[in-house]
């Protein structure tokens, strides 16, 4: 087995200058020899423990988010394609974010790039990924690639191996999203490094049938402890985590991180417009509040989606307007027509059924520093208490 060690090399010249210019870590803080370390942490040096990493969500998650998180001792994402035709827009689109990544972290053109990016991979066009992708991961050396949402169990099969080989000098790591454990063993026997295990909290598009990360995230850990124990494989959480108090619930069910959607949402660095991060820190009750449902897509036009997948978002006037009996090319023209005006007020708004503990706008670092030292502290305390 390769150890981790062989690959901080790459890494080094990137974290000490990450450390030079960030206001929220320090050398000394980045690398303290006291402070836990998980598999994810050890991957990818630059980062403080807890793991956590935002979503790559598409159009929300660009390079200023992802840079900011990477700048606060964790790991960004940015939202990458999914439309791998030749001729895609997508494709130079997510070469220029990660191009903006490298400037924002004043990185020089052969430093590896502390964050990753992600893909939904079904698209026809997935048959050309590597052709498409390749060239620019391979020229801009993302830490990490995220694949989601295959349509077909074959999809990642040439995907996953061939990331990892054009990778391979600098150790890229293939994080795979995934709804159950069926789909997890899937990813880990094509060579996933990563499992996202995304729980039916989640914000945005997961599995349609699918359960909360309190039963998901053990079960995958214990399938990947037993069936593939000659390899590290990492179980990320996702779904339902905003805060401190989730990051440390889920590792305590086993997770090496995790991952927050809903939270970053309202980031100041987010793409999201004012008016819908507004709706996002308003909406409460995230168990009645907010729903799954493929009508979302229909709405907006995006219902392209493979049967396996639906969306929770919150219910807004388009909803409610559905549940009336509002015919469905109607409630799709009304989007359209306001969409046009630049009137946001009848977009469906992606988020997770922890939207309400989401309750005010931070810039990503604050995010992220709160999240961490909440965790700390209550491991701290019910590791204390455990010992009484």
């Amino acid at each position: 087995m390769t150890s981790w060690r062989h690959d901080v090399s790459l890494y080094i010249s990137t974290v000490s200058r990450l450390t030079l210019y960030s206001p929220l870590y320090s050398e000394k803080t980045l690398q303290s020899p006291t402070m836990t370390r998980t598999i994810l942490n050890e991957w990818f040096p630059n980062t403080t423990y807890p793991f956590i990493s935002n979503a790559p969500m598409q159009g929300t998650a660009t390079s200023k988010l992802g840079s900011a998180v990477s700048k606060a001792g964790r790991s960004g994402f940015i939202g990458g394609a999914y439309n791998f035709l030749p001729e895609s827009p997508e494709i130079p689109a997510f070469d220029a974010e990660l191009t903006a990544v490298r400037n924002l972290l004043q990185l020089r053109e052969d430093d590896v790039l502390p964050l990753g990016v992600g893909f939904l991979t079904l698209h026809p066009s997935v048959s050309g990924f590597l052709d498409v992708v390749g060239p620019v991961v391979k020229r801009q050396k993302p830490a990490a690639v995220w694949l989601f949402a295959p349509d077909g169990p074959l999809a990642h099969e040439r995907i996953i191996p061939g990331l990892k080989e054009l990778g391979s000098a600098w150790k890229l790591r293939v994080f795979v999203q995934v709804g159950n454990v069926a789909a997890a063993r899937e990813a880990a026997s094509q060579g996933a490094d990563a499992i996202v295990a995304q729980g039916a909290d989640a914000g945005g598009h997961a599995w349609a049938h699918g359960a909360g990360i309190v039963t998901l995230v053990p079960e995958i850990r214990q399938m990947v402890q037993t069936e593939f124990s000659d390899r590290e494989i990492a179980v990320v959480a996702a779904g339902g985590i905003v805060d401190g108090r989730g990051i440390a619930a889920a590792l305590a069910l086993g997770a090496d991180g995790v991952t927050m959607g809903t939270r970053f949402i309202v980031a100041d660095e987010a793409m999201t417009p004012d008016d819908m991060k507004d709706t996002v820190i308003k909406t409460k009750d995230g168990a009645s509040s907010t729903i799954k449902h493929t009508i979302h897509d229909d709405i907006q036009g995006t219902g392209f989606w493979p049967k396996a997948y639906d969306g929770r978002a919150i219910m807004g006037k388009a909803y409610e307007e559905y549940v009336a009996g509002t015919p469905l090319d109607e409630l799709k023209a009304r989007h359209q027509t306001l969409l046009s005006a630049k009137d946001n007020s009848r977009r469906i708004v992606w988020a997770g059924s922890a939207v309400g503990l989401v309750n005010s706008r931070k810039p990503a670092g604050e995010i992220i520093v709160s999240a961490g030292n909440e965790a700390r502290q209550i491991i701290e305390g019910l590791s204390k208490g455990l010992k009484l």
